[in-house]
């Protein structure tokens, strides 16, 4: 079996220096930039988390409560831990509509000026 060796890589434009990184980690609107992303992303992980381990403490401490019916054969138990998938994805919509929104913009035009291109 015959293979291709790939083409070569087209050279791009010259990398940043170390200096440029530091300056640019150093600037007010890279910390900005980073205070946004963690006054979103640390507060959201910490309730989900938070809403993790009263549902293991509940499922743990709590199996009356846990074993009570809803509906049928359905208990608190099993509403509670699809709630933990559909707040999962929910989670995960809100941060990636978030970010495109909000980080991205940003985060692209410092790339950009880093890279040369503003």
């Amino acid at each position: 079996m015959a293979t291709e060796t790939p083409p070569p890589a087209t050279p791009g434009p010259p990398l940043p220096s170390t200096e440029e990184f530091i300056e640019v980690q150093q600037s007010a609107e890279f910390g900005e930039l980073r205070r946004s992303y963690r006054s979103f992303a640390f507060p959201l992980t910490v309730a989900f988390i938070a809403w993790y381990l009263l549902y293991v403490l509940l499922s743990n401490y709590a199996g009356g409560f846990m074993g009570t019916k809803v509906a049928g054969n359905v208990n608190v138990a099993l509403v509670l831990g699809l709630a933990q998938f559909l707040t999962t994805f929910l989670i995960a919509w809100w941060y990636a509509h978030h970010a495109a929104a909000e980080f991205d913009p940003r985060a692209e035009a410092i790339k950009s000026r880093m890279e040369g291109g503003a």
